[in-house]
């Protein structure tokens, strides 16, 4: 399945495609960019940063929705409202647009039409991945799924985690002591490699793979 490299700043031309019609924004980190059942008048993209999209339950646990990194669209719906909730995972610009826009750009809307087709389609692709992961049957293949699609998304060896142990607990359905316990135990089995709390590296694909499609 494609995935978008989220290690590199987003090209100038989808910059200037959106740029046209988008503001630029800045937020802290965990300042929320927009709320769960808010209008969903708008769409976003990353310049910097990371972005998380979450969705609080009715009996007050966490639901996350996906993350997103430079160049990439987010915040686009199908109905008028947002189901999800939007926040900065660190300190973060993106640019927002309203979705109406896009209609009275001139010689841009085709372009960005396309860019907004694209993010859609991956945005699909992306929601299929995830719920194949909470399909799994073990934490380890979940955990080893994960890191695998992370890694997927970075073009150098070693892979940048946006995101904390919670986040990832909370994306996974687990508890983030599993969490913690699983990368843990990855690198102990030498399938991976952290440097720090927020970067790894892949040392044994095969061996990764091999878990993910146990």
């Amino acid at each position: 399945m494609p995935v978008q490299v989220f290690n590199e700043l987003p090209s100038a031309r989808s910059i200037d495609a959106f740029g046209a019609i988008g503001v630029r924004m800045h937020f802290a980190a965990e300042e929320e960019i927009y709320a769960q059942e808010e209008d969903a008048d708008l769409i976003y993209q990353v310049l910097e940063g990371a972005v998380r999209t979450n969705r609080l339950l009715s009996d007050g646990r966490r639901q996350i929705g996906d993350f997103y990194y430079p160049g990439e669209l987010f915040g686009m719906e199908p109905g008028d409202k947002h189901s999800f909730s939007a926040d900065a995972l660190g300190d973060c610009t993106i640019l927002a647009a309203k979705r109406s826009a896009v209609r009275h750009c001139g010689d841009q809307r085709e372009r960005l039409e396309d860019l907004i087709w694209t993010a859609t389609a991956q945005e699909l692709a992306r929601t299929q991945e995830h719920l194949f992961i909470l399909g799994r049957r073990g934490a380890c293949e979940k955990v080893a799924s994960f890191l695998m699609s992370a890694a997927k998304r970075a073009k150098s060896d070693l892979t940048p985690l946006a995101m904390s142990r919670q986040d990832i607990a909370d994306y996974l359905g687990l508890t983030i002591e599993t969490v913690s316990r699983t990368l843990t135990q990855l690198q102990s089995d030498g399938l991976v490699r952290f440097a720090g709390y927020r970067n790894f590296q892949v040392v044994r694909p095969a061996g990764l793979s091999r878990l993910v499609a146990a």
